[in-house]
C-alpha cells in the first residue's frame, strides 16, 4: 500500500511530537521503548539534554528558537553526505543557522563518510551530522560497537575529543539495521519484536522468510549474530538475497518474503506500509544522529550551538526522520523544502 506523505500530514505529525516534548512526555517513564532511542529517563540528566528539552518547550509555547540565538557575523560551512537523510539534515542545519544571522556556506552533498569527515578535520567544513556508530567503527576504527545508545555516544565523544572534534547531544533517531514486516504478516502472525520473529522462525520457517542484502547474511553483526542472540536458525532456503533497493518492495508484496532487513529511518518503510520490529534484546549497534563540529568552532559559541542544535536533536525521532525521508524519496519534495517544513512546524525558525 502506498503511503503518501503530504505536507499537511508531516506538519501535523511534527507538531504532535513537539507538543509531547512540551508536555514532558519525551523521555518520560511512560514513554514506550523504541529501537535505539536514548532513554534519558533512566540516566542522570545531562545539561545539554536538559537544555534541548527546555528550548524545544520554548518553541512549542510560541517562541522561535532561532530568535533566542545570535550568531550574527559568524561564518560557518555546513557539510553532509550525499544520501537523502543526510541532505535533509544538512539543510536543517543550513537554514537554522541562517535564521540566527550566521553567514552559512552550503557544502552539503559530499560523497561519503571519508570525504566529509576529512573536510571536517581539515577545516573545509565546520560541522556535519554524523552517526555515533559510524564515528566509533568506521571513523575511529574500533571493531566492536559499544552496547547502549548513551554508552556508544559517550565512548565516541571521549575518543574523538583527541581529534579536536566535538559531538553535540544526539537525537533519538537511530538509523541502524532493523527487521521489518509487511502488514499482512504482522496481522497474521502477531509479530511485534525480534523475539516474536525468532519464535515464528523456529516454528514456521516458511512464514518467517527473510529478504536481505547479501552482506548482512555473513556479517557477525548481521544475521549470524541475530540468530545466536535470539535463538533461531533460519534455513538458507528461507533467506532471499536481493539488491538492497529491491528489499522494501519485495517484502511489501510478500514476494518472496514476509520480513526484511531494513534501515530504521528509511522512507521506504512508510511508502511500503512496513512495521519495524522492536530489537527487544538490543542486538543492533546504535547509530544515533548527532551534530559533529570542529572543537575550535564549537568553543567560539558553545551556548548558541547547544541551544539551537539541542532543540533540533530533541525533535529528531525515528518516526520524524522516516517521514522526512519519505517526503523526499516517495513524494518527490526537495530536501530544502522538507527541512524548512520541519523547522517552521517545530518552532525552530519563523515561517
Amino acid at each position: 500500500m502506498r503511503h503518501t506523505m503530504t505536507k499537511a500530514l508531516m506538519r501535523a505529525s511534527l507538531l504532535l511530537v513537539l507538543a509531547m516534548v512540551a508536555a514532558g512526555c519525551g523521555g518520560g517513564d511512560d514513554e514506550p521503548a523504541t529501537g535505539g532511542a536514548i532513554d534519558t529517563a533512566t540516566t542522570d540528566a545531562d545539561p545539554a539534554t536538559t537544555d534541548a528539552t527546555d528550548t524545544a518547550t520554548t518553541g512549542a509555547d510560541g517562541g522561535i528558537v532561532a530568535e533566542s540565538v545570535d550568531l550574527s557575523g559568524v561564518s560557518l560551512t555546513v557539510g553532509s553526505k550525499e544520501f537523502t537523510e543526510q541532505l535533509v539534515l544538512g539543510q536543517i542545519a543550513v537554514q537554522a543557522l541562517q535564521a540566527t544571522g550566521a553567514d552559512v556556506t552550503d557544502q552539503t552533498g559530499l560523497s561519503g563518510t571519508p570525504v566529509v569527515r576529512e573536510a571536517l578535520e581539515q577545516g573545509e567544513v565546520d560541522m556535519y551530522w554524523e552517526y555515533t556508530g559510524t564515528g566509533w567503527i568506521n571513523i575511529l576504527g574500533n571493531t566492536e560497537p559499544v552496547a547502549g545508545s548513551e554508552e556508544q555516544y559517550q565512548a565516541v565523544t571521549e575518543a574523538d575529543a583527541e581529534n579536536d572534534i566535538h559531538w553535540l547531544e544526539p537525537a533519538a533517531a537511530n538509523n541502524t539495521y532493523a527487521f521489518a514486516a509487511n502488514a499482512q504478516a504482522v496481522e497474521e502472525f502477531g509479530v511485534q519484536s525480534i523475539s516474536d520473529y525468532a519464535e515464528l522462525a523456529n516454528s514456521d520457517p516458511d512464514a518467517a522468510s527473510l529478504c536481505t542484502a547479501t552482506e548482512f547474511i555473513t556479517r557477525d553483526d548481521g544475521l549470524p549474530g541475530v540468530e545466536e542472540l535470539y535463538g533461531f536458525d533460519l534455513p538458507d532456503g528461507n533467506v532471499a538475497q536481493l539488491d538492497f533497493g529491491l528489499v522494501y518492495a519485495s517484502v511489501a508484496q510478500a514476494d518472496p518474503c514476509n520480513f526484511a532487513v531494513v534501515f530504521a529511518t528509511d522512507g521506504q518503510i512508510l511508502a511500503n506500509d512496513l512495521t519495524v520490529l522492536e530489537d527487544d534484546q538490543g542486538f543492533f549497534p546504535a547509530y544515533n544522529i548527532a551534530m559533529t563540529m570542529r572543537q575550535e568552532t564549537y568553543d567560539e559559541n558553545p551556548e548558541a550551538y547547544d541551544t539551537l542544535f539541542g532543540a533540533i536533536s530533541g525533535l529528531l525521532t525515528d518516526e520524524t526522520m522516516t517521514q522526512m525521508n519519505a517526503a523526499v524519496d516517495v513524494d518527490g519534495e526537495s530536501p530544502e523544502d522538507v527541512a524548512r517544513e520541519f523547522l517552521v512546524s517545530s518552532g525552530i525558525i519563523s515561517g
